[in-house]
């Protein structure tokens, strides 16, 4: 039998769980499923234990069959196929309950790894290795703004490249140990050579390069595989919050936002024109534009651009249309648009983006338990979980909790809209959870996780403890 781990977001050591039998690639249901079953699953993989499993599709819904429904192990077995189970491919699941699970970054010693998953794809983007052609940084801009990353530094050759400094690599960065490996078992593919960007691409395919032919014989004799080491922009780095606040206080107010939408990054585009915030109508809106938003902004590139009122429609009037970017402009004001008239557009046509975000992992240090679908249940936390050790989870307390901290637990999450921010949460299913961990929650609103809101931190204070008063969070789905 064949393992891997697919799905997105993610990094290397967690995903959905597929597995290679009968000559084709399938998944395993969620249900039943438990930290043993992760185990045994992550052994084979080549970690040393499993930290969790994530149900109900969490890293997308895999295509062909389920192979694995009901599955038991006692979390000794070498491997799935020993556990018990219902039978393979007898499953009443859909790909909605496809099973995920999250493995401790911790290789076992000597282990040698049947089933290499392509790295070149996860390295490269584009099936194959990229040769590089220049060291210019611009170069890197287009790969790391489409991985979700804003800036990275070129390093071609393992050999000779210093160790990445701890916390600032990002998704790239983990696959280092394997792609060396996998550079040290097997003869690589060059499919791209000779990539020069000017850093405004949306990504790299939008960069000029050259294919090597299927008969070149010595294709990147001078170089070695392109890598490289993303980090978070300055919206994602931690511990600035203040210079963050310092910055925008120089800056003045914004002359652009993002309204509507329930994720970081995502929006309505509005514009400030003679004092008074406005919309921007959607005929000829397209990515480039949209990237220049989401760079202004100081998110990466655009993953879409959005037309239609796609995140609701907009008060006010319509201060922009027809915007045609080049991609290249430091500001949506620099590209060239019409002034617009009141027969030329209505808030129906009101644009929108989603930007490309670092990935930053706070989706693992939550989850929730007890309700009767994923957009709804208490909220439990990990704590611990960065320290390298075995997460502990526990519950928040209910005290004080409302909208806005329901707001940012749905956005940790993924979903999207709090419907409501429940105090009480008796009637739900209890778990095997019944510590609280957290306490004094307190947010504006705006944060990407709970962790950064107030809180009493190790000081514990919630008068009415037990799963009783724990807070649960009722999500919209999007």
């Amino acid at each position: 039998l064949k393992f891997r781990l697919a799905g997105y977001p993610r990094k290397h050591n967690e995903g959905r769980v597929e597995v290679f039998y009968n000559d084709e690639w399938g998944t395993i249901c969620d249900d039943d499923f438990t930290l043993a079953n992760a185990h045994v699953l992550c052994r084979h993989l080549g970690f040393v234990a499993a930290t969790g499993w994530a149900h109900s599709a969490k890293y997308g819904k895999g295509v062909g069959r389920i192979w694995l429904d009901n599955v038991n192990c006692a979390g000794g077995e070498k491997s799935i196929g020993d556990c018990k189970h219902r039978g393979w491919g007898n499953s009443d699941c859909s790909h909605e309950e496809d099973a995920g699970v999250i493995c401790k970054d911790e290789r076992i010693p000597g282990f040698k790894d049947s089933n290499v998953i392509e790295v070149r794809k996860l390295l490269a983007g584009v099936g194959s290795q990229c040769c590089p052609g220049s060291r210019r940084a611009s170069c890197q801009e287009p790969c790391c703004g489409a991985a979700l990353l804003q800036r990275a530094q070129l390093q071609a050759g393992w050999p000779s490249t210093p160790p990445l400094p701890a916390g600032r690599a990002g998704r790239v960065s983990g696959l280092l140990s394997l792609c060396r490996l996998f550079t040290e078992r097997q003869q690589l593919n060059y499919r791209l050579h000779s990539v020069s960007c000017t850093g405004t691409e949306v990504h790299l395919s939008m960069c000029a390069f050259e294919f090597y032919r299927g008969n070149a014989s010595a294709a990147c004799g001078a170089g070695m595989p392109a890598v490289v080491s993303c980090v978070p922009g300055p919206l994602f780095a931690t511990g600035n919050a203040h210079k963050k606040k310092q910055r925008q206080q120089q800056q003045g107010q914004p002359r652009i936002r993002l309204k509507g939408g329930a994720k970081v990054g995502e929006g309505r585009v509005e514009v400030l024109k003679s004092s008074e915030w406005g919309t921007i109508c959607d005929d000829r809106w397209n990515l480039l534009s949209a990237s220049v938003v989401c760079r202004e902004l100081g998110f990466g590139s655009a993953k879409e651009a959005l037309t239609g009122a796609r995140m609701g429609q907009g008060t006010g009037p319509i201060h922009l249309n027809e915007v045609q970017c080049l991609g290249t402009e430091k500001s949506l004001w620099s590209c060239p648009f019409k002034n617009i008239t009141q027969e030329d557009c209505k808030h129906a046509e009101d644009a929108a983006v989603r930007c490309n975000i670092p990935y930053m992992g706070y989706e693992n240090l939550i989850r929730l338990s007890g309700g009767r679908s994923r957009f709804e249940g208490r909220v439990e936390v990990a704590v611990g979980a960065r320290d390298g050790d075995q997460p502990r989870w526990g519950l928040v307390c209910g005290e004080g909790w409302g909208t806005l901290e329901a707001m940012v637990a749905c956005r940790q999450l993924g979903l999207g809209f709090a419907n409501h921010g429940l105090q009480e949460t008796w009637y739900w299913d209890a778990s095997n959870v019944t510590e609280m961990m957290l306490s004094g929650v307190k947010c504006a609103g705006h944060e990407m996780s709970l962790s950064h809101c107030q809180h009493h931190g190790t000081s514990l204070n919630c008068r009415n403890t037990g799963t009783r008063f724990a807070a649960g969070v009722i999500c919209s789905e999007s």
